[in-house]
Formats: C-alpha cells, structure tokens, sequence
C-alpha cells in the first residue's frame, strides 16, 4: 500500500499571494540564506499528518468534512514578519495571522480531535501558532542581515483573506522542492 505526506491547509486569496511573493523578493535581496516558498505553494497550514496510507485517505477526507461544518466561514489578516523558533536561531520564515488567529486556533482544534480519535494523527509537542511559511533557512551562517531585513517588515501588511474551506492536501517531495495536490476539499458551516 502506498503512503501520501498528507497535511490540512487553508488557501490564501490570489492579492495575498501576490504581497506575500514581494515581500519575500524584498527580503531575498538582503539574505541569500533561505529557501523560500513558491508562490503556488503558499498557504496556511492547520494540521500536518505525515504519511497516511493511501486507502486511509477516504476516511481522513470525511472526518474532515464533518469537523469543517460546525466552523462558520471567517476572514482572516496577513501581516507582520518574524521567524521560529527566534531571530538569534532562525530555521523558519513566517508571516504572522492577525484577525482570524483565534477562529484558526478553533479550527485546529476542532479538527484535531476526531483525526486523533481516527489514528492518523500525533498531537505535537508544541502549540498551534497559525502562519504562513515563508521560506526556511538553509544555513547557520550569521544571519544579522536575516534578522535585519525581517526588522524593516515587522509591521507589513498582506491583506486579508476569506476562509471558507479546508483542503485535504499531499506532499511530493522533488529536489526542486514539494509538489502539492489537493486530495478534497471540506467547506466550512454547511450544516
């Protein structure tokens, strides 16, 4: 049987996008160091299963849409720049989640339960903080310039974005970086 890196995310509207992928060409021309995200690929992740076999998938996808439903379409804002776990040791570049942060944590959570209930899923370690990755760090060389250009952007905006779905989406890993494929879609409050 075949597994699918498996994770469950929430598009961004198109204008988003398109500030996300200039802040991130802005930021490129001050630091070398990082791997940043394709344009495509650039969405807000809720849960990261990991490699779910292949006839688990059908399963995972109703539990998903049954969860999604008692969630209410919201919006939500990008904005502000940092990295994780922290400036000093940068290994991700994310854009922060202003409105919408707390209906996203909800979300989370509310998805969460059944899919642990289902066996696919281990709760990490650390709490949910909803972002966008932007871009992983590739090297451990100093990174004062990294932690500069992320300076001048802390207070960027990226607009706002409705949330109206959630996508059961898999992973393929390539050398020139992931794949991704929507397996379904699960739309939020159709009770």
């Amino acid at each position: 049987m075949s597994r699918l890196r498996t994770f469950l995310a929430v598009e961004l509207d198109r204008g988003v996008r398109a500030r996300l992928l200039a802040m991130q060409r802005g930021l490129a021309r001050s630091v070398e160091e990082v791997r940043w995200v394709e344009e495509d690929n650039l969405h807000l992740t809720l849960l990261f299963l990991g490699e779910v076999e292949e006839r688990e998938l059908a399963e995972v996808c109703r539990v998903v849409g049954v969860a999604c439903r008692q969630i209410e379409p919201f919006n939500l804002t990008v904005e502000g720049v940092g990295c994780f776990p922290n400036l000093q040791r940068p290994r991700v570049v994310w854009a922060g989640i202003s409105t919408g942060k707390e209906e996203l944590i909800t979300l989370h959570d509310v998805l969460e339960a059944p899919l642990l209930e289902l066996g696919c899923y281990r709760r990490e370690e650390r709490q949910y903080t909803p972002h966008v990755t932007l871009g992983r760090v590739k090297s451990d060389r100093p990174v004062d310039r990294l932690a500069r250009a992320i300076g001048k952007h802390q207070h960027w905006q990226g607009g706002e974005s409705e949330v109206s779905e959630v996508l059961v989406m898999s992973s393929q890993l390539t050398p020139q970086g992931p794949i991704y494929s929507v397996m379904s879609t699960a739309p939020l409050g159709q009770k």
